[in-house]
């Protein structure tokens, strides 16, 4: 994979990764994000992987990727509110100004924050400014919470409705993965749903 998007170093990310030895090891010597998810792919270690790009990516484009996760599952029993609040993360995506960036929190909590669409929305709305509200004294956010949001939007997406199909969504996830860090759109197929 070439590095494009993912060109940022390993070793300033691993402290958000949770990693255990053999995922240290894994990641051992690799030049950047791009060879690490290449390294953890090949290991199966799908959700080390999408952790990993999760916190690498350029902030917008990893709200994109979750927004992409999102749509690419559809909840067996869509609700309204998630649909809104993949809709705002979207709409920040194309536009990141503040009004749309706390749109999304907005929207988010509206939902319950339950499934992957409200993860995407807050991944963008922990993306920079201030997360306190609107008029407060501003709080910035921790550098890590757009990847930790972009990585439970992924998980979430990955295991909705149906856990088994986890290893080949991730896959999927990784191919789009790969697509945005070339500069490309990501779009991942809408699965068929499994159920009837």
């Amino acid at each position: 994979m070439t590095a494009g998007k993912l060109a940022a170093a390993v070793a300033p990310l691993l402290p958000r990764l949770e990693l255990d030895a053999a995922g240290v090891t894994c990641l051992h010597g690799v030049a950047d994000a791009a060879q690490g998810v290449l390294r953890l792919e090949h290991a199966r270690r799908f959700p080390d992987a999408i952790r990993l790009a999760a916190h690498a990516l350029p902030k917008r484009e990893a709200v994109w990727w979750a927004c992409m996760a999102a749509r690419a599952v559809p909840a067996r029993y869509p609700v309204d509110a998630d649909a809104d609040a993949l809709e705002a993360a979207e709409a920040w995506v194309r536009q990141q100004d503040e009004p749309g960036r706390y749109r999304c929190m907005e929207l988010a909590m509206r939902s319950g924050c339950r499934g992957p669409e409200a993860w995407a929305a807050v991944a963008a709305f922990w993306s920079g400014g201030s997360i306190a509200p609107a008029g407060a004294q501003a709080v910035k956010p921790a550098a890590q919470l757009t990847g930790a949001a972009v990585t439970s939007a992924l998980t979430l997406a990955a295991v909705r409705d149906d856990p088994a199909q986890a290893a080949s969504r991730y896959s999927r996830f990784l191919a789009a993965l790969r697509d945005i860090a070339a500069g490309g759109a990501g779009r991942i197929p809408v699965e068929d749903p499994i159920w009837n």
